[in-house]
Protein backbone atom coordinates (compact mmCIF):
# COMPACT_ATOMS: atom_id res chain seq x y z
CA UNK A 1 0.00 0.00 0.00
CA UNK A 2 2.85 2.34 0.85
CA UNK A 3 4.49 1.56 -2.50
CA UNK A 4 1.27 2.44 -4.35
CA UNK A 5 0.99 5.77 -2.47
CA UNK A 6 4.64 6.62 -3.23
CA UNK A 7 4.16 5.83 -6.95
CA UNK A 8 1.01 7.99 -7.03
CA UNK A 9 2.81 10.96 -5.43
CA UNK A 10 5.77 10.71 -7.85
CA UNK A 11 3.34 10.56 -10.79
CA UNK A 12 1.56 13.77 -9.62
CA UNK A 13 4.87 15.63 -9.32
CA UNK A 14 6.05 14.41 -12.70
CA UNK A 15 2.80 15.53 -14.33
CA UNK A 16 3.04 18.96 -12.75
CA UNK A 17 6.61 19.42 -13.98
CA UNK A 18 5.65 18.30 -17.50
CA UNK A 19 2.65 20.69 -17.62
CA UNK A 20 4.75 23.58 -16.33
CA UNK A 21 7.43 23.00 -18.91
CA UNK A 22 4.83 22.97 -21.69
CA UNK A 23 3.28 26.23 -20.48
CA UNK A 24 6.66 27.88 -20.17
CA UNK A 25 8.23 26.84 -23.46
CA UNK A 26 5.43 26.05 -25.91
CA UNK A 27 2.22 27.99 -25.09
CA UNK A 28 1.92 31.69 -26.15
CA UNK A 29 1.11 34.31 -23.48
CA UNK A 30 -2.35 35.94 -23.49
CA UNK A 31 -3.63 38.84 -21.34
CA UNK A 32 -7.12 40.02 -20.56
CA UNK A 33 -7.78 43.80 -19.87
CA UNK A 34 -10.95 44.77 -18.08
CA UNK A 35 -12.23 48.18 -19.16
CA UNK A 36 -13.89 50.17 -16.38
CA UNK A 37 -16.14 52.73 -18.05
CA UNK A 38 -16.69 54.68 -14.83
CA UNK A 39 -12.97 55.44 -14.40
CA UNK A 40 -11.43 56.64 -17.68
CA UNK A 41 -7.64 56.93 -17.72
CA UNK A 42 -5.52 59.05 -20.04
CA UNK A 43 -2.00 57.93 -20.83
CA UNK A 44 0.58 60.59 -19.94
CA UNK A 45 2.90 61.92 -22.62
CA UNK A 46 6.57 61.35 -21.92
CA UNK A 47 7.72 64.06 -24.34
CA UNK A 48 10.07 66.42 -22.43
CA UNK A 49 8.77 70.00 -22.31
CA UNK A 50 9.99 73.43 -21.27
CA UNK A 51 9.09 77.06 -21.70
CA UNK A 52 10.34 76.88 -25.28
CA UNK A 53 9.22 73.41 -26.28
CA UNK A 54 11.36 70.30 -26.22
CA UNK A 55 13.58 70.31 -23.19
CA UNK A 56 15.03 72.74 -20.66
CA UNK A 57 18.40 72.65 -22.39
CA UNK A 58 16.88 74.62 -25.27
CA UNK A 59 16.48 77.68 -23.01
CA UNK A 60 19.73 79.60 -23.48
CA UNK A 61 20.54 81.84 -20.50
CA UNK A 62 24.14 82.53 -21.46
CA UNK A 63 23.62 85.50 -23.76
CA UNK A 64 21.28 87.30 -21.36
CA UNK A 65 23.58 86.57 -18.41
CA UNK A 66 26.67 87.83 -20.22
CA UNK A 67 24.91 91.06 -21.19
CA UNK A 68 23.43 91.66 -17.76
CA UNK A 69 26.39 91.05 -15.42
CA UNK A 70 28.36 93.93 -16.91
CA UNK A 71 25.43 96.33 -16.42
CA UNK A 72 24.78 95.41 -12.78
CA UNK A 73 26.81 97.22 -10.11
CA UNK A 74 27.49 96.97 -6.40
CA UNK A 75 26.12 99.97 -4.43
CA UNK A 76 27.54 100.77 -0.99
CA UNK A 77 25.74 103.09 1.42
CA UNK A 78 28.43 104.93 3.38
CA UNK A 79 27.67 107.02 6.47
CA UNK A 80 29.96 109.28 8.46
CA UNK A 81 28.89 109.68 12.07
CA UNK A 82 30.35 112.91 13.48
CA UNK A 83 28.11 113.11 16.57
CA UNK A 84 28.77 111.89 20.12
CA UNK A 85 28.76 108.13 20.55
CA UNK A 86 27.97 108.11 24.27
CA UNK A 87 26.61 110.26 27.11
CA UNK A 88 30.16 110.80 28.42
CA UNK A 89 31.26 112.18 25.03
CA UNK A 90 28.19 114.42 24.95
CA UNK A 91 28.92 115.87 28.43
CA UNK A 92 32.71 116.14 28.34
CA UNK A 93 33.48 116.59 24.68
CA UNK A 94 35.05 114.27 22.13
CA UNK A 95 37.10 114.08 19.00
CA UNK A 96 34.70 113.47 16.08
CA UNK A 97 35.25 110.10 14.41
CA UNK A 98 34.71 110.79 10.73
CA UNK A 99 35.73 107.35 9.57
CA UNK A 100 33.30 106.26 6.80
CA UNK A 101 31.28 103.21 7.74
CA UNK A 102 29.36 100.94 5.38
CA UNK A 103 25.81 100.91 6.73
CA UNK A 104 24.23 99.06 3.85
CA UNK A 105 24.87 97.56 0.45
CA UNK A 106 22.90 96.40 -2.51
CA UNK A 107 22.87 96.35 -6.27
CA UNK A 108 22.03 98.74 -9.08
CA UNK A 109 21.43 98.61 -12.82
CA UNK A 110 23.13 100.88 -15.35
CA UNK A 111 20.36 102.18 -17.63
CA UNK A 112 22.35 104.75 -19.59
CA UNK A 113 25.91 104.69 -21.02
CA UNK A 114 26.65 108.01 -19.28
CA UNK A 115 26.28 106.54 -15.80
CA UNK A 116 22.64 106.73 -14.70
CA UNK A 117 21.90 103.84 -12.33
CA UNK A 118 18.57 102.71 -10.91
CA UNK A 119 18.47 100.99 -7.52
CA UNK A 120 16.17 100.68 -4.49
CA UNK A 121 15.43 103.59 -2.19
CA UNK A 122 16.08 101.43 0.87
CA UNK A 123 19.59 100.67 -0.40
CA UNK A 124 20.66 104.34 -0.40
CA UNK A 125 18.47 105.72 2.44
CA UNK A 126 20.38 107.76 5.01
CA UNK A 127 23.65 107.72 3.08
CA UNK A 128 26.30 110.39 3.57
CA UNK A 129 28.19 109.03 0.59
CA UNK A 130 27.42 106.48 -2.13
CA UNK A 131 30.02 104.20 -3.70
CA UNK A 132 29.42 102.21 -6.88
CA UNK A 133 31.66 99.33 -7.96
CA UNK A 134 31.40 98.10 -11.55
CA UNK A 135 31.79 94.49 -12.59
CA UNK A 136 35.41 95.27 -13.58
CA UNK A 137 36.08 96.33 -9.94
CA UNK A 138 36.44 100.06 -10.70
CA UNK A 139 34.79 102.15 -7.95
CA UNK A 140 33.17 105.56 -8.31
CA UNK A 141 31.46 108.02 -6.00
CA UNK A 142 27.80 108.42 -6.93
CA UNK A 143 25.41 111.36 -6.78
CA UNK A 144 21.80 110.92 -5.65
CA UNK A 145 19.51 112.31 -8.37
CA UNK A 146 16.12 111.50 -6.84
CA UNK A 147 14.00 108.91 -5.06
CA UNK A 148 10.43 107.63 -4.80
CA UNK A 149 10.01 105.91 -1.42
CA UNK A 150 6.48 104.76 -2.33
CA UNK A 151 7.79 102.49 -5.09
CA UNK A 152 11.22 101.98 -3.45
CA UNK A 153 13.03 103.27 -6.54
CA UNK A 154 16.05 105.60 -6.52
CA UNK A 155 18.15 107.11 -9.31
CA UNK A 156 21.86 107.76 -8.82
CA UNK A 157 24.64 108.79 -11.22
CA UNK A 158 28.37 108.28 -11.63
CA UNK A 159 30.77 110.08 -13.97
CA UNK A 160 32.71 107.39 -15.84
CA UNK A 161 35.66 108.09 -18.13
CA UNK A 162 34.06 106.10 -20.95
CA UNK A 163 30.70 104.84 -22.08
CA UNK A 164 29.31 102.03 -19.92
CA UNK A 165 27.43 98.85 -20.83
CA UNK A 166 23.77 99.27 -19.91
CA UNK A 167 20.41 97.52 -20.02
CA UNK A 168 17.41 98.75 -21.97
CA UNK A 169 14.03 98.73 -20.24
CA UNK A 170 11.73 96.00 -21.53
CA UNK A 171 7.93 96.03 -21.52
CA UNK A 172 6.90 94.38 -18.25
CA UNK A 173 3.23 94.41 -19.30
CA UNK A 174 3.99 91.72 -21.89
CA UNK A 175 5.77 89.48 -19.36
CA UNK A 176 3.84 86.25 -18.86
CA UNK A 177 3.47 83.90 -15.91
CA UNK A 178 5.72 80.90 -16.46
CA UNK A 179 8.28 82.87 -18.47
CA UNK A 180 11.94 82.22 -17.69
CA UNK A 181 13.80 85.08 -15.99
CA UNK A 182 17.23 85.78 -14.54
CA UNK A 183 17.95 87.70 -11.33
CA UNK A 184 21.36 89.40 -11.30
CA UNK A 185 22.86 91.16 -8.29
CA UNK A 186 25.45 91.07 -5.54
CA UNK A 187 24.09 88.83 -2.75
CA UNK A 188 26.21 88.59 0.39
CA UNK A 189 28.75 90.95 -1.29
CA UNK A 190 29.44 88.39 -4.01
CA UNK A 191 29.95 90.17 -7.32
CA UNK A 192 27.39 89.78 -10.11
CA UNK A 193 25.66 86.53 -9.25
CA UNK A 194 23.10 85.12 -11.69
CA UNK A 195 20.15 82.94 -10.68
CA UNK A 196 17.29 81.63 -12.82
CA UNK A 197 13.61 80.98 -12.26
CA UNK A 198 10.19 81.69 -13.69
CA UNK A 199 7.63 84.44 -13.23
CA UNK A 200 5.35 83.01 -10.54
CA UNK A 201 2.75 85.81 -10.46
CA UNK A 202 2.13 89.38 -11.58
CA UNK A 203 0.51 92.37 -9.88
CA UNK A 204 1.40 90.97 -6.46
CA UNK A 205 0.82 93.17 -3.40
CA UNK A 206 2.71 92.67 -0.13
CA UNK A 207 0.23 94.63 1.93
CA UNK A 208 1.03 98.16 0.74
CA UNK A 209 -1.62 100.41 -0.75
CA UNK A 210 -0.31 100.80 -4.30
CA UNK A 211 2.07 97.88 -4.75
CA UNK A 212 2.17 95.78 -7.91
CA UNK A 213 5.21 93.48 -7.99
CA UNK A 214 6.41 90.78 -10.35
CA UNK A 215 6.81 87.61 -8.27
CA UNK A 216 9.50 85.13 -9.25
CA UNK A 217 11.14 82.03 -7.79
CA UNK A 218 14.63 83.06 -8.95
CA UNK A 219 16.83 83.11 -5.84
CA UNK A 220 17.23 86.63 -4.44
CA UNK A 221 19.17 87.23 -1.22
CA UNK A 222 20.35 90.21 0.86
CA UNK A 223 22.49 92.36 -1.44
CA UNK A 224 20.33 91.60 -4.50
CA UNK A 225 18.09 94.60 -3.78
CA UNK A 226 18.25 97.02 -6.69
CA UNK A 227 19.54 94.36 -9.07
CA UNK A 228 18.17 93.36 -12.45
CA UNK A 229 15.38 90.98 -13.36
CA UNK A 230 15.73 90.19 -17.06
CA UNK A 231 14.08 87.86 -19.56
CA UNK A 232 15.99 85.43 -21.76
CA UNK A 233 16.47 88.20 -24.35
CA UNK A 234 18.34 90.28 -21.78
CA UNK A 235 15.56 92.90 -21.53
CA UNK A 236 15.24 94.59 -18.14
CA UNK A 237 11.73 93.74 -16.93
CA UNK A 238 12.08 94.49 -13.22
CA UNK A 239 14.18 95.85 -10.35
CA UNK A 240 14.58 93.24 -7.60
CA UNK A 241 13.26 94.70 -4.37
CA UNK A 242 12.04 92.27 -1.73
CA UNK A 243 11.88 88.66 -0.63
CA UNK A 244 9.22 86.81 1.35
CA UNK A 245 11.16 85.29 4.20
CA UNK A 246 11.14 84.74 7.96
CA UNK A 247 14.90 84.29 8.02
CA UNK A 248 16.04 87.27 5.94
CA UNK A 249 17.32 84.98 3.19
CA UNK A 250 15.69 83.47 0.13
CA UNK A 251 13.10 80.76 0.85
CA UNK A 252 11.20 80.53 -2.41
CA UNK A 253 9.76 83.85 -3.63
CA UNK A 254 11.14 87.25 -4.51
CA UNK A 255 9.54 90.42 -5.81
CA UNK A 256 10.55 93.03 -8.37
CA UNK A 257 9.23 96.47 -9.31
CA UNK A 258 8.01 96.10 -12.94
CA UNK A 259 10.19 97.88 -15.49
CA UNK A 260 7.33 100.00 -16.83
CA UNK A 261 6.85 101.51 -13.36
CA UNK A 262 10.59 101.96 -12.77
CA UNK A 263 11.11 103.59 -16.18
CA UNK A 264 8.27 106.07 -15.63
CA UNK A 265 9.67 107.04 -12.21
CA UNK A 266 13.17 107.51 -13.62
CA UNK A 267 11.86 109.62 -16.50
CA UNK A 268 9.85 111.77 -14.07
CA UNK A 269 12.84 112.34 -11.77
CA UNK A 270 15.05 113.39 -14.68
CA UNK A 271 12.44 115.62 -16.34
CA UNK A 272 10.48 117.06 -13.39
CA UNK A 273 12.62 116.40 -10.32
CA UNK A 274 9.82 114.40 -8.69
CA UNK A 275 7.30 111.70 -9.52
CA UNK A 276 4.17 112.74 -11.43
CA UNK A 277 1.24 110.58 -10.33
CA UNK A 278 -1.86 110.37 -12.49
CA UNK A 279 -4.91 109.83 -10.28
CA UNK A 280 -8.06 108.08 -11.52
CA UNK A 281 -10.16 109.24 -8.55
CA UNK A 282 -12.06 106.16 -7.39
CA UNK A 283 -12.52 104.68 -3.94
CA UNK A 284 -12.53 100.88 -3.69
CA UNK A 285 -13.44 98.55 -0.85
CA UNK A 286 -11.37 95.98 1.02
CA UNK A 287 -12.45 92.66 -0.48
CA UNK A 288 -11.95 90.86 2.84
CA UNK A 289 -14.13 93.27 4.82
CA UNK A 290 -17.52 92.13 6.19
CA UNK A 291 -19.18 94.76 3.98
CA UNK A 292 -17.61 93.30 0.82
CA UNK A 293 -18.50 89.74 1.80
CA UNK A 294 -22.07 90.71 2.68
CA UNK A 295 -22.54 92.49 -0.66
CA UNK A 296 -20.80 89.74 -2.65
CA UNK A 297 -18.15 92.20 -3.85
CA UNK A 298 -15.34 89.89 -2.71
CA UNK A 299 -16.06 87.48 -5.59
CA UNK A 300 -16.00 90.09 -8.38
CA UNK A 301 -13.44 89.71 -11.16
CA UNK A 302 -12.33 93.32 -11.59
CA UNK A 303 -12.20 96.41 -9.38
CA UNK A 304 -15.43 97.54 -7.73
CA UNK A 305 -16.01 101.31 -7.60
CA UNK A 306 -17.36 102.04 -4.12
CA UNK A 307 -17.22 105.83 -4.52
CA UNK A 308 -15.92 108.49 -6.91
CA UNK A 309 -13.87 111.44 -5.67
CA UNK A 310 -15.22 114.87 -6.52
CA UNK A 311 -13.24 116.88 -9.08
CA UNK A 312 -11.36 113.79 -10.33
CA UNK A 313 -10.96 112.34 -13.80
CA UNK A 314 -13.35 109.51 -12.94
CA UNK A 315 -15.93 112.02 -11.65
CA UNK A 316 -15.68 114.17 -14.79
CA UNK A 317 -15.99 111.11 -17.04
CA UNK A 318 -19.11 109.83 -15.29
CA UNK A 319 -17.91 106.73 -13.43
CA UNK A 320 -20.41 105.73 -10.74
CA UNK A 321 -20.64 103.75 -7.54
CA UNK A 322 -21.29 100.11 -8.46
CA UNK A 323 -19.26 100.16 -11.68
CA UNK A 324 -16.75 97.33 -12.07
CA UNK A 325 -13.53 98.19 -13.92
CA UNK A 326 -12.60 95.30 -16.23
CA UNK A 327 -9.81 96.81 -18.37
CA UNK A 328 -7.61 99.89 -18.64
CA UNK A 329 -6.63 100.30 -22.29
CA UNK A 330 -5.44 96.81 -23.26
CA UNK A 331 -4.63 95.67 -19.70
CA UNK A 332 -7.12 93.26 -18.14
CA UNK A 333 -7.96 94.17 -14.54
CA UNK A 334 -8.64 91.24 -12.22
CA UNK A 335 -7.77 92.89 -8.90
CA UNK A 336 -6.71 96.20 -7.38
CA UNK A 337 -2.91 95.74 -7.86
CA UNK A 338 -3.56 95.27 -11.61
CA UNK A 339 -5.17 98.71 -11.64
CA UNK A 340 -2.59 100.51 -9.47
CA UNK A 341 0.30 98.89 -11.35
CA UNK A 342 -0.90 100.26 -14.68
CA UNK A 343 -1.80 103.68 -13.24
CA UNK A 344 1.74 103.91 -11.82
CA UNK A 345 3.02 104.10 -15.40
CA UNK A 346 0.82 107.12 -16.23
CA UNK A 347 0.98 110.87 -15.61
CA UNK A 348 -1.59 113.61 -15.06
CA UNK A 349 -3.16 114.49 -18.40
CA UNK A 350 -2.88 110.97 -19.86
CA UNK A 351 -6.15 109.62 -21.26
CA UNK A 352 -7.19 106.03 -20.61
CA UNK A 353 -9.90 103.90 -22.16
CA UNK A 354 -11.65 102.49 -19.10
CA UNK A 355 -13.80 99.43 -19.81
CA UNK A 356 -16.42 98.99 -17.10
CA UNK A 357 -19.34 96.70 -16.40
CA UNK A 358 -22.51 98.54 -15.41
CA UNK A 359 -25.91 96.87 -14.98
CA UNK A 360 -24.79 93.87 -17.04
CA UNK A 361 -23.47 96.02 -19.91
CA UNK A 362 -19.87 96.71 -20.91
CA UNK A 363 -19.08 100.37 -21.54
CA UNK A 364 -15.91 102.09 -22.77
CA UNK A 365 -15.38 105.42 -21.01
CA UNK A 366 -12.43 107.74 -21.80
CA UNK A 367 -10.94 109.15 -18.58
CA UNK A 368 -8.26 111.85 -18.33
CA UNK A 369 -6.08 111.38 -15.25
CA UNK A 370 -5.56 114.32 -12.90
CA UNK A 371 -3.01 115.27 -10.28
CA UNK A 372 -3.51 113.94 -6.78
CA UNK A 373 -6.17 116.08 -5.14
CA UNK A 374 -5.55 115.11 -1.50
CA UNK A 375 -2.49 114.71 0.70
CA UNK A 376 -1.86 114.21 4.42
CA UNK A 377 0.00 117.14 5.97
CA UNK A 378 2.93 116.57 8.33
CA UNK A 379 2.78 117.58 12.01
CA UNK A 380 -1.05 117.66 12.27
CA UNK A 381 -1.83 114.68 9.99
CA UNK A 382 -4.70 116.57 8.35
CA UNK A 383 -5.93 115.27 5.00
CA UNK A 384 -6.51 118.20 2.64
CA UNK A 385 -7.54 118.66 -0.99
CA UNK A 386 -7.37 121.41 -3.57
CA UNK A 387 -10.43 123.61 -3.78
CA UNK A 388 -13.07 122.65 -6.34
CA UNK A 389 -15.02 125.31 -8.23
CA UNK A 390 -17.91 124.61 -5.88
CA UNK A 391 -15.65 125.22 -2.84
CA UNK A 392 -14.35 128.48 -4.30
CA UNK A 393 -17.90 129.79 -4.77
CA UNK A 394 -19.09 128.61 -1.36
CA UNK A 395 -16.16 130.08 0.59
CA UNK A 396 -15.59 133.01 -1.78
CA UNK A 397 -11.87 132.40 -2.05
CA UNK A 398 -9.53 131.26 -4.79
CA UNK A 399 -6.71 130.24 -2.47
CA UNK A 400 -6.35 127.65 0.25
CA UNK A 401 -6.97 123.92 0.73
CA UNK A 402 -9.97 122.17 2.25
CA UNK A 403 -9.66 119.85 5.27
CA UNK A 404 -11.37 116.55 4.37
CA UNK A 405 -9.85 114.29 7.04
CA UNK A 406 -8.83 114.91 10.65
CA UNK A 407 -6.47 112.76 12.73
CA UNK A 408 -7.75 111.32 16.00
CA UNK A 409 -5.91 113.79 18.24
CA UNK A 410 -7.61 116.79 16.56
CA UNK A 411 -11.10 115.33 16.19
CA UNK A 412 -12.64 117.48 18.91
CA UNK A 413 -11.60 120.81 17.39
CA UNK A 414 -14.15 121.00 14.57
CA UNK A 415 -11.52 121.33 11.84
CA UNK A 416 -13.25 119.16 9.21
CA UNK A 417 -14.58 121.07 6.20
CA UNK A 418 -12.67 124.28 6.93
CA UNK A 419 -10.27 126.01 4.55
CA UNK A 420 -6.59 126.36 5.47
CA UNK A 421 -5.48 129.80 4.27
CA UNK A 422 -1.99 130.38 5.64
CA UNK A 423 0.79 129.22 7.92
CA UNK A 424 2.23 132.21 9.69
CA UNK A 425 2.29 135.00 7.14
CA UNK A 426 2.68 132.68 4.12
CA UNK A 427 -0.39 131.98 2.00
CA UNK A 428 -1.44 128.49 0.93
CA UNK A 429 -2.39 128.23 -2.75
CA UNK A 430 -2.70 124.46 -3.14
CA UNK A 431 -1.81 121.15 -1.53
CA UNK A 432 1.84 121.44 -2.63
CA UNK A 433 2.19 124.74 -0.76
CA UNK A 434 0.45 123.28 2.26
CA UNK A 435 2.82 120.31 2.40
CA UNK A 436 5.91 122.53 2.19
CA UNK A 437 4.70 125.03 4.79
CA UNK A 438 3.54 122.39 7.28
CA UNK A 439 6.84 120.62 6.79
CA UNK A 440 8.64 123.70 8.11
CA UNK A 441 6.67 123.81 11.37
CA UNK A 442 8.79 122.93 14.40
CA UNK A 443 7.91 122.35 18.02
CA UNK A 444 10.47 124.89 19.16
CA UNK A 445 8.42 128.00 18.26
CA UNK A 446 4.78 129.05 18.14
CA UNK A 447 3.14 128.84 14.73
CA UNK A 448 -0.19 130.42 13.80
CA UNK A 449 -2.47 128.74 11.27
CA UNK A 450 -5.30 130.74 9.67
CA UNK A 451 -8.49 128.99 8.55
CA UNK A 452 -11.94 129.91 7.21
CA UNK A 453 -15.20 128.32 8.33
CA UNK A 454 -18.38 127.73 6.32
CA UNK A 455 -19.70 131.19 7.29
CA UNK A 456 -16.69 132.90 5.71
CA UNK A 457 -15.24 133.80 9.10
CA UNK A 458 -11.50 133.55 9.65
CA UNK A 459 -10.19 131.56 12.60
CA UNK A 460 -6.71 131.18 13.95
CA UNK A 461 -5.08 128.43 15.97
CA UNK A 462 -1.64 128.54 17.57
CA UNK A 463 0.56 125.46 17.56
CA UNK A 464 2.88 125.44 20.55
Amino acid sequence: MKKIASLLLVSVFAGAITLGAYKLFFEENSYVFTENESTPFTMASYTPTSARGAGINEVDFTSAAETTVNAVVHVKNVAVNSGPQSLMQFLYGYEPDKTPRIQGAGSGVIIDPNGYIVTNNHVIAGATELQVTLNNNITYKAELIGTDPNSDIALIKIDPEQKLPYLAFGDSDTTKIGEWVLAVGNPFNLTSTVTAGIVSAKARSLGGGNQSFIQTDAAVNPGNSGGALVNTNGDLIGINTAISSQTGSYVGYSFAVPSNIAKKIVDDIIEYGNVQKGILGIVTVNLNSPYAIEKGINTIDGVYVNDVSEDSGAYDAGLKTGDVIKKLDEITIHKYPDLTGYLSTKRPGDELQVIIERDGEQLVIPVTLKERQTIVLPIMDLEVKNLSEKDKKEFKTKKGVKIVGVSERYEGYGLGGKILLSVGDQEINDIKDAKVLFGKITKYRNTSITMMNSKGEKERIILQ
